[in-house]
């Protein structure tokens, strides 16, 4: 199994030694602080910490942990050219799976800013991106998310993240991967299935978001049972419990 979005530097070795033993063998870590940082090497150094520390103590425990990397709308930053520059080396190395978490949260002008290069940066590299919606005004924030990422970036390039029901029919038609968040206060174990039941297996990734919030690290290996006991086609439980996203990020 693979959780496709974790943050693996908010969580105990023990959460990565469960979800192990409960058969998740790969995670993608994305970025995010859960507070305002406003120096730019301060935030350089907490990715390095994501990308060189947090993969070595997963590993540990058996864990596969790939990494995402970019500048939450969280953590926007004035001047954050270094970590751009530092985005195309990742890149150039292949250390990262995508460009993750970015996305937008209060709409401010510079999350706007930091989000579009992030997208220009994922064009010129023909990179992966992972895209952030707020639990607080979800709607109106992808609308913008919506308007912005196809004048920068093919819709096919980026996973919009974090999709309930409120949102998916802004979503489901058009070309983006979708990821399902089985956390609480975002989604539930039978809400997933029944988004999936409706609309297919295809193009859908889950995640457990496990983070600082409150969060089941076993989330997806439950979400896939219980998939299991209903009945569900193994070739369909095989999409979102690691076939999609190996296609996906090539992992």
């Amino acid at each position: 199994m693979i959780d496709t979005h974790i943050h693996a530097d908010a969580r105990s070795g023990e959460d990565f030694r469960d979800m192990y033993l409960s058969g998740i063998d790969t995670a993608i870590t994305c970025s995010f602080y859960p507070y305002k940082i406003e120096d730019e090497l301060v935030l350089r150094n907490h990715l390095n910490r994501i990308l060189e520390y947090d993969t070595s103590r997963a590993g540990e425990y058996g864990i596969d942990l790939k990494v995402a990397l970019g500048i939450h709308p969280t953590n926007a930053l004035e001047n954050p050219e270094r970590i751009f520059e530092q985005l195309y080396t990742w890149i150039e190395n292949k250390q990262i799976v995508a460009i993750g978490e970015i996305g937008l949260e209060d709409l401010t002008d510079c999350e706007i800013d930091v989000f579009k290069k992030q997208l220009d940066i994922a064009d010129e590299t023909d990179s992966k991106v992972i895209i952030h919606t707020p639990r607080k005004n979800k709607k109106e924030v992808l609308d913008v998310i919506l308007d912005i990422v196809p004048e920068h970036l093919d819709e096919k390039q980026a996973v919009i993240d974090h999709v309930n029901r409120d949102i998916i029919g802004d979503v489901i038609d058009k070309n983006y991967m979708l990821g399902l968040t089985v956390q609480p206060q975002k989604l539930d174990v039978s809400e997933t299935i029944a988004i999936l039941d409706e609309y297919g297996f295809d193009n859908f990734l889950l995640n457990s978001d496990m983070s600082n919030k409150p969060s089941d690290p076993l989330s997806i290996p439950k979400t896939i049972r219980e998939l299991k006991r209903l009945g569900y086609k193994d070739s369909q439980i095989a999409k979102v419990s690691h076939e999609n996203a190996q296609n996906y990020f090539k992992i």
